[in-house]
């Protein structure tokens, strides 16, 4: 019982600060269109999804056990899932704020993927999971770091050297790295990106440069023509990127699933990565500590 009590305080104290934040980067407090105005605004209900994903309370039932009385008394379980996914874009514009915090005179970015499985392969046929939708099901992929096949989507990102990310993507398991390259072209420019060996292609090198002037730099193969050793420093920071990922996995448990829907599916992975940036622009902005170090206490 004082265990409990505790983690409810700690709950507490965390979603007000970061409900602080957010008051500071957004001026709305509700975004969705609603006959009655909620007791628990929408910016309220984004920070208590943050705030448990900051604190590893990735399942609804838990967390409705672990929320104070005072806000669970505001909404229905059911009601805060529905809700939850009809701010998708209204997350994605608060992390997209964070991020240009840091990112805003940025010129050096990491491009790389990793792979998001839904099920074991085994599974997969008589798997129902995030199949609601043709155009949005899951799918078969190669992961060529780990040397396996695995069943489920592929989270495509771009991070500043720093260590935050400017922009992501989900797609099907089976969609090439290389085709992020389309995206890309349309949300930077001037700057240099760094791939691995993945994204080789000269045809899109050429036309991220001439489109917007963006020098994708990417290892060349040893058994290519005029062959160089990628220089140390594009080596290091390229790691950075692999930090962040490992960081998903680890404290904010991003492999882990339990959503049936894409939009459940695709709400969670955004909310995990949503929940790292504040907790970097907390880091930075309010605590003036190294911003990747996120096992930390806010109070």
């Amino acid at each position: 019982m004082l265990l409990n009590n505790l983690h409810m305080h700690n709950f507490k104290s965390n979603y007000e600060i970061i409900l602080q934040t957010l008051n500071k980067i957004e001026l709305k407090q509700n975004f969705l269109n609603q006959i009655r105005v909620p007791r628990l605004t929408d910016l309220e209900l984004i920070s208590v999804n943050l705030t448990a994903e900051y604190m590893g309370i990735d399942s609804e039932h838990q967390l409705f056990r672990d929320l104070p009385i005072e806000i669970k008394s505001k909404i229905e379980r059911s009601v805060y899932n529905r809700r939850k996914r009809k701010l998708f874009t209204h997350i994605e514009s608060i992390r997209f704020k964070l991020s240009e915090a840091f990112n805003e005179f940025e010129d050096c970015y990491i491009l790389d993927s990793m792979p998001l499985e839904v099920c074991k392969l085994a599974r997969s046929n008589r798997s129902a999971i995030c199949k609601n939708e043709t155009w949005s099901s899951p799918n078969r992929g190669f992961c060529a770091s780990q040397n396996a096949s695995y069943y489920g989507y592929k989270l495509h990102a771009v991070c500043s050297v720093r260590g935050v990310f400017k922009s992501i993507d989900i797609s099907p398991a089976s969609v090439h790295d290389i085709h992020y390259l389309k995206d890309v072209k349309h949300q930077l420019k001037d700057c240099i990106l760094l791939g691995d060996k993945g994204y080789l292609s000269s045809d899109y090198q050429l036309d991220l440069f001439q489109k917007s002037n963006i020098k994708l730099t990417i290892p060349t193969r040893k058994n290519q023509i005029n062959h160089k050793k990628h220089p140390y420093v594009f080596r290091k920071n390229r790691k950075r990127i692999e930090t962040l990922f490992s960081q998903l996995c680890d404290q904010f448990m991003i492999r882990r699933n339990y959503a049936k829907s894409f939009d459940g599916f695709k709400t969670r992975i955004l909310s995990k990565i949503t929940a790292l940036t504040i907790i970097q622009y907390l880091n930075h902005f309010v605590f003036n500590r190294e911003i990747n170090k996120i096992k930390v206490n806010l109070v």
